[in-house]
């Protein structure tokens, strides 16, 4: 078993680790320096506690419980954990002696794989995180959102941040972000994040490192979808009212291309979308087509009445249209 995971040498490092008394190595300078245990056996105790390694099914027991277009948050039970690590310690011991050792040690290993667990996302250079383990939540997401942008965002916040507050820097007011301890993919719809602690407010937001151009797409009950597209005002950027414009796709062999010459006329129709020459230059006419990310929002809902369904109140640009039009220029 253990030279299937690729720790071969693990039995002689743990009956090492056990010969240590607690609290001589009580504090590391680095990841890959000794404590308690070995580094590298600490690294992959670690790991273990964070569910890398352990089968899907054992996070999972039906596919039923995690549905399709479905998320389900969850707590890490740390009696769990505590066990999963015991049993592998466990394989180090021979005689009755050994498992006595292994039991007098183990708070000792547990407070240190407590603390270095907090410091497995720690940027290089930030500061080492010290203290002891807390409780550790989570959620299991399965939606094509997680395929179709594998680069996905998670933020978590310890309090309800106001909408457009916690902007686009990794600094929230109040020190409120909740550290990651793992985000990774399952599979490619299927997202796994642990946060160290219970957040009040989680953000999933689709991944900001380019422009995008887009419409709104809604299903119809024939089965068929339907493209809109809300336009701006050209002065505020702001939504003109709840006006929308169904999007014309060309015909004859062009399936789902858009008629871009009569969106545009469409738009200059309509006299808040012009720019400053009065005119629907191809500038103006891109930057109505102009789609911020997304953000879903899981958290208090206490002021989800007042949003409207306006996704402005939900995710707040940083970047005002005239602040664009000064850096790019006019009609560019």
């Amino acid at each position: 078993m253990i030279e299937k995971f690729g720790y071969a040498d693990a039995v002689h490092e743990t009956e090492l680790a056990l010969q240590v008394a607690p609290g001589i190595l009580d504090h590391i300078q680095d990841d890959d320096e000794d404590g308690i245990i070995p580094a590298e056996l600490r690294n992959w105790l670690i790991q273990l506690r964070l569910l890398e390694a352990v089968p899907f099914a054992y996070l999972v027991a039906d596919s039923d419980l995690l549905p399709l277009e479905s998320i389900r948050w969850f707590y890490l039970d740390r009696r769990w954990t505590d066990a999963l690590v015991q049993g592998v310690l466990s394989v180090g011991t021979v005689n009755s002696d050994d498992r006595t050792h292994l039991t007098a040690q183990y708070p000792a290993i547990r407070d240190e794989l407590d603390r270095e667990e907090r410091n497995r996302r720690r940027g290089k250079g930030d500061p080492r995180l010290s203290g002891g383990g807390g409780p550790v939540s989570g959620f299991l997401l399965r939606s094509k959102a997680v395929s179709g942008w594998p680069a996905i965002h998670v933020r978590a916040f310890s309090g309800d941040p106001a909408a457009g507050s916690a902007k686009d820097d990794d600094k929230p007011p109040d020190n409120m972000e909740v550290r990651l301890l793992r985000l990774e993919r399952l599979a490619p719809a299927v997202l796994l994040c642990l946060f160290d602690g219970i957040p009040k407010t989680v953000h999933l937001e689709e991944p900001r490192q380019g422009v995008q151009f887009g419409f709104d797409m809604t299903n119809q009950p024939n089965g068929t979808t339907k493209a809109q597209l809300r336009p701006r005002n050209a002065d505020t950027f702001s939504y003109i009212g709840n006006r929308r414009l169904d999007v014309k796709f060309r015909h004859r062999g062009a399936s789902g291309v858009v008629d871009i010459k009569r969106l545009e006329e469409e738009l200059a129709e309509i006299d808040a979308t012009l720019g400053p020459d009065d005119e629907m230059n191809s500038g103006e006419y891109a930057l109505q087509l102009v789609r911020f990310p997304w953000r879903q929002v899981w958290g208090d809902m206490a002021n989800a009445d007042t949003w409207d369904g306006k996704l402005e109140l939900v995710f707040k640009p940083v970047i005002s249209y005239r602040s664009m039009v000064s850096v790019f220029g006019e009609g560019d």
